[in-house]
């Protein structure tokens, strides 16, 4: 695929919220964040802050666009609070190391679900890429739209920070 990747990298947070929830990343591209009203969120936040003390090279910003948790060695590392949605854990890591390997840095990577003392190991792959390289166009094509895509309920969204705003209606 021949991708223009300066004019599609986004924050890693939008890839994320493109495996949990379009709607979600569509807000929170507009500017319309609701994590400040998470007790969820600040309690990943404190988990976060808590864990890795020793780690030298902790929240390592890239491009004023990427936030990588930690860099240790060959590695890059996320700590998440659960492994209760690894599908978007995992292609955000592999979204860091594609991004990393764009500019000329190999890396491995992990996440590290600390409340469950659980390390997953990730290497990106070319299968990684081309899914990457097709969620970057998915998410641009989102973020494009000039409405919210449907609300869709889902299993996960009494637990989001979003839950009002989106169910305003039925509350």
């Amino acid at each position: 695929m021949n991708l223009d990747f300066e004019k599609l990298k986004v924050q890693g947070v939008k890839v994320n919220y493109y495996y949990i929830c379009k709607r979600k990343l569509w807000l929170f591209d507009k500017g319309i964040t609701m994590e400040h009203n998470s007790d969820r969120v600040l309690s990943g936040k404190l988990i976060h802050e808590k864990s890795y003390q020793r780690a030298k090279a902790k929240e390592v910003m890239i491009d004023d666009i990427l936030k990588i948790d930690i860099i240790q060695g060959d590695y890059i590392r996320e700590t998440k609070i659960s492994s209760k949605m690894p599908q978007a854990d995992k292609m955000q890591i592999i979204y860091y190391l594609y991004y990393l390997k764009n500019l000329g840095i190999t890396k491995k990577g992990s996440i590290n679900y600390v409340k469950e003392k659980k390390v997953e190991e990730v290497e990106l792959t070319e299968q990684d890429e081309k899914n990457i390289e097709k969620t970057l166009i998915e998410i641009n094509n989102i973020t494009k739209l000039k409405k919210p895509p449907k609300l869709e309920k889902l299993p996960i969204c009494t637990k989001c920070a979003y839950y009002e705003f989106c169910f305003a209606k039925e509350i």
